[in-house]
């Protein structure tokens, strides 16, 4: 029986992801050869700042809900929301409870484009190594062969057969050009694309081993075309600096994340620091206070609360410490009146 939800926000890592149901027909995929994702000792290697963000992250029940809408429709999720509020967290999180292992994570610049996402290629190392390889078998430039000089990115990674989903970020996306979101929508919609450098190859070798985004691990790639078959978990997150085409919205499911209330700020600090104490409310408090007058990242109330806990500063102190640790962002701090 399907299982909803399969994302529940809670800590505790589970293989609901197995029980979800078939995809809408249009969504359906059946790409192969079937690949095996990264165990969880794979995922468990991540940096420990990660993985803290994973279990730590506190999920609303719109989030819960709008994470098993994209899961259930094979849609991307496209998170926006004011700097702070775990945008990027979010995807951490589904990755650690649903062991979708490690992330993959593309970090967007207005110099991205579909290309990078999908693989890359070094045509001057492949003719440095033809050179050398007339040189004699041993002279370890790893052949002349396309494949060994192109590797996946983390949107082609994620793109391949894997048996269950892997877990995409695409960070920061309002930071592209304004022609990336519309080059996303065909890969995006058909779970599907070719690298031309092995298509043109293929003749000679119909299956090519190609290293992974994250990994020097191989995966085979035939005749130059890689399909989904588990339509990955794709977190799309924008601060909400520009306006996306319909186009694009219109295959996301969309999660507008807000500054945290009372009580759910409190779940955070007490997932992160443990039971507030009279200060840390107060810190909470005057937090709380200030939103709506500019943006606030709830990691400033959370380096102000551990600096009051690991500290023996007198209260004045801690007062003028907070002050200065939580300011508006992209605010001059001299003119910003706590």
């Amino acid at each position: 029986m399907p299982l909803w939800p399969v994302y529940t926000g809670t800590d505790e890592p589970h293989d609901g992801i197995l029980k979800l149901p078939a995809p809408p027909p249009w969504r359906a995929f059946d790409g192969g050869p079937v690949l095996q994702a990264p165990t969880d000792d794979t995922a468990a290697a991540d940096s420990p700042d990660r993985t803290h963000r994973a279990a730590t992250y506190r999920a609303t029940e719109q989030t819960v809900q709008l994470v098993n809408a994209a899961l259930y429709l094979r849609r991307p999720l496209l998170v926006t929301g004011p700097p702070g509020t775990g945008k990027s967290s979010l995807a951490y999180a589904v990755a650690r409870e649903l062991r979708l292992g490690p992330v993959l994570r593309w970090n967007i610049t207005s110099r991205s484009t579909l290309h990078d996402g999908l693989y890359q290629y070094d045509p001057l190392s492949r003719l440095y190594a033809a050179r050398q390889s007339l040189e004699g078998p041993d002279s370890g430039t790893g052949g002349a062969g396309v494949e060994n000089h192109l590797r996946l990115g983390p949107l082609g990674t994620a793109l391949l057969p894997y048996a269950r989903p892997r877990a995409l970020l695409v960070d920061e996306i309002d930071k592209s050009d304004l022609d990336l979101p519309n080059d996303l929508l065909h890969v995006l919609e058909e779970g599907q694309y070719e690298i031309p450098e092995l298509v043109r190859a293929a003749r000679d070798t119909p299956v090519a081993e190609v290293m992974a985004d994250g990994t020097d691990e191989r995966v085979p790639v035939e005749r130059g075309r890689v399909r989904c078959r588990a339509f990955p978990f794709v977190v799309l997150t924008s601060n909400g600096e520009r306006e996306f085409p319909p186009a694009f919205l219109r295959r996301c499911v969309t999660l507008r994340l807000s500054q945290p209330d009372d009580g759910h700020l409190a779940d955070i600090v007490r997932a992160h620091l443990g039971e507030p104490d009279e200060h840390a409310r107060r810190l909470i408090d005057r937090f709380l206070s200030r939103v709506g007058g500019g943006d606030l990242a709830t990691d400033q109330l959370l380096n102000a609360i551990y600096l009051a806990r690991t500290s023996d500063l007198p209260a004045h102190s801690l007062d003028d410490l907070a002050t200065h640790l939580m300011p508006y962002l992209g605010q001059d701090p001299q003119t910003d009146a706590f």
